[in-house]
């Protein structure tokens, strides 16, 4: 994995972290008098640079300023950053960093916040907005979102069809959705039989919510489901690979994972996960 603590070379560190956010529920006055300038929140895709999108990249090359988590950052082909400022922090600084950016276009300075995937998926797209109606910003700051493929299609590619058939998403990380909620929404997901997508699925401190709803989903679905993991999709250290119910083993999956668990119809096809809409059955 790439490291979190350095700026990437070719770029300005005039800061690598944002300063503090205003205090909840303040209003704040543009930085300076210029005009606010156009504040765009960039998907970068999975990972690797072909996959970043042509409207993302001239976004990124319109911005002076580039925030972002550091590891996302550091996705962004290293031309792109030469002569920005670039505004990075680790994890657990997100209000932070859309502070800044937001201060940023209103110094009248075009910023970029990156985001990982698409930026309205898990990601700060949301963020902003939220921020801005607190500052009385909504109807003033300019915000393009400029969207990205996300992690679960990228993993759905590798992986093979797995996503032919409705399915749903549901993250696991409970840092802002209480635990009883995504149990829920997971168990719900399964018992109406959609393929059900797994974000944020284990990590060193959330290491058995995994577990729970893999047992939640054996006691639904048969004991040869497939299920899907990608790791790292489209960067170094890339992971593919397809289990069963019966032998998935949680302690294969890290937070830099999507785990795909398929429906009652999802079937392993030439060593590829597959879920079936339905056309051979209607057409043949």
């Amino acid at each position: 994995m790439p490291k979190t603590s350095d700026h990437p070379r070719g770029v300005t560190p005039e800061a690598s972290a944002p300063a503090p956010p205003p205090a909840h529920g303040a209003q704040q006055a543009p930085a300076s008098a210029a005009a606010p300038a156009p504040l765009a929140v960039v998907g970068l895709g999975p990972g690797d640079a072909s996959l970043l999108t042509p409207q993302a990249l001239a976004a990124l090359e319109a911005a002076d300023v580039v925030v972002g988590y550091t590891l996302y950052v550091r996705l962004i082909p290293e031309e792109v950053l030469q002569g920005k400022t670039v505004l990075s922090t680790g994890m657990m600084a997100e209000m932070q960093r859309c502070e800044a950016a937001i201060d940023s276009a209103l110094a009248g300075r075009p910023t970029a916040v990156v985001c990982s995937g698409d930026p309205g998926i898990y990601a700060m797209a949301g963020l902003v907005f939220e921020l801005l109606e607190e500052r009385g910003l909504a109807e003033t700051l300019p915000v393009t979102v400029v969207p990205g493929i996300p992690a679960v299609c990228g993993a759905a590619a590798l992986l093979g069809a797995p996503l032919m058939h409705d399915f749903a998403c549901v993250s696991l990380s409970d840092l802002l959705t209480p635990w009883e909620v995504i149990e829920r929404r997971a168990g719900k997901a399964l018992e109406a039989d959609f393929v059900l997508v797994l974000y944020n699925p284990r990590s060193k401190r959330r290491d058995w919510q995994l577990g729970a709803v893999m047992d939640r989903a054996k006691a639904i679905l048969p004991p040869a489901t497939p299920v899907g993991v990608v790791r790292d999709a489209y960067r170094p250290g890339q992971a593919v690979f397809c289990r069963t119910l019966s032998t998935f083993d949680p302690a294969e999956v890290d937070m830099l994972s999507i785990v795909v668990i398929g429906n009652s119809a999802t079937r392993v096809v030439g060593g590829r996960m597959v879920t079936p809409r339905g056309y051979m059955e209607k057409y043949r």
